[in-house]
């Protein structure tokens, strides 16, 4: 952001607007392709999802974040006190890192009894309620264990009082949903079917994906008027080698590349050469993107409408533009547009320096 050339830093108000309550959605539409889309550029045109096909061009790569949420809610015992507990990523040691609420009440050495399978011995926990725990069981027992355990960690916004549903059980699960990890789920890719998949394959549109596994943090909210002292909480990601290679392929024919959400995004602005090109990427990454950013490989993000003085709000803005964006969120609630994982989606063109 600049003023008479002069560099000025955001603050968390330039990212702050009323969102109504009412606009955030509290279910997904039927199906999932017929939610609104909102293509923002130079002009903002309204759309829907199973637009897409129409709206982009043969050649083009949409890259997709196929992370499958886990049932990361936990209620846990220690004696006769209770804990929550919110798993957030594993250790290559095996143990997992997690929130805990009453972590004043536990210390490491502490075990922790989920269920009559399940257990976990705390083998450290920090000041800001942060654990790590080392379960019982491992691998496919473990991940049996945890089904039966746990619950979603549905956003807060999302309103159930009783937990999470049925319904819910699948609905926060992408059509691309295959490697276990996340906390959240990478909600843009929530809008696709099967039937819009096969449209976009007849179209000539080709798709290609990648490993974000979205963690706990990301309902963290930004605390300092200070943005860029906000630190993001690392995220495991991956990207293979012959994902990087289409990546490139389609890069260097002229195609352009469509992140499906703003984790597919971040991994790949992480994992990009300064030039834009890929090579096969296995770790963490915590990008935090504001506005400056010099974006490398994608050309254009499909992303949900996302919470006031958040860090994805900070992204989009990052992407196309701080005042467009703002634009077009004023459009969006006075067109009745749904907000957040289960709401309506847009299609951002970057803004061009």
């Amino acid at each position: 952001m600049t003023t008479e050339g002069v560099v000025i830093a955001p603050s968390l108000a330039d990212f702050d607007f009323h969102l109504p309550p009412e606009s955030i959605a509290q279910h997904p539409v039927r199906p999932r392709s017929s939610a609104r889309l909102l293509s923002v550029g130079p002009a903002l045109r309204d759309f829907h999802v199973r637009d897409l096909p129409s709206l982009l061009r043969p050649g083009d790569l949409l890259v997709v974040n196929d992370t499958k949420v886990i049932p990361a809610q936990l209620a846990a015992r220690r004696g006769n006190a209770a804990i929550g507990i919110t798993l957030d990523q594993p250790r290559a040691d095996g143990a997992w890192n997690a929130l805990a609420r009453n972590a004043r009440r536990i210390k490491p050495g502490d075990e922790l009894v989920f269920s009559e399978n399940l257990t976990a011995q705390v083998a450290e926990r920090d000041d800001a309620g942060g654990v790590t725990l080392r379960f019982n069981l491992c691998d496919e027992a473990f991940w049996t264990a945890l089904a039966a355990a746990g619950a979603l960690a549905l956003p807060p916004y999302i309103d159930r009082p009783d937990g999470p549903t049925g319904e819910d059980q699948s609905d926060y699960q992408t059509v691309f949903a295959r490697n276990q990890g996340a906390v959240a789920a990478p909600t843009a890719g929530l809008h696709f079917t099967p039937d819009l998949l096969a449209e976009l394959d007849r179209a000539g549109i080709e798709r290609a994906e990648v490993t974000l596994h979205v963690g706990a943090g990301t309902f963290l909210p930004v605390r300092n008027d200070d943005v860029t002292s906000h630190r993001m909480h690392p995220e495991r990601g991956a990207i293979s080698a012959e994902t990087a290679a289409r990546i490139n392929r389609a890069r260097s024919r002229g195609g352009r590349v469509i992140a499906v959400g703003t984790t597919s995004l971040r991994l790949l602005e992480s994992a990009a050469a300064p030039d834009g090109t890929l090579a096969a990427f296995s770790g963490n990454t915590d990008l935090f993107i504001l506005p400056g950013h010099r974006f490398r490989v994608v050309d254009l993000l499909m992303t949900n409408f996302h919470l006031p003085k958040s860090t994805l709000f900070m992204l989009v803005c990052a992407f196309a533009g701080l005042e467009r964006m703002r634009a077009a969120y004023r459009h969006a609630i006075r067109h009745g547009y749904r907000f957040y994982s289960y709401g309506d989606s847009s299609l951002l063109e970057p803004m061009q320096p």
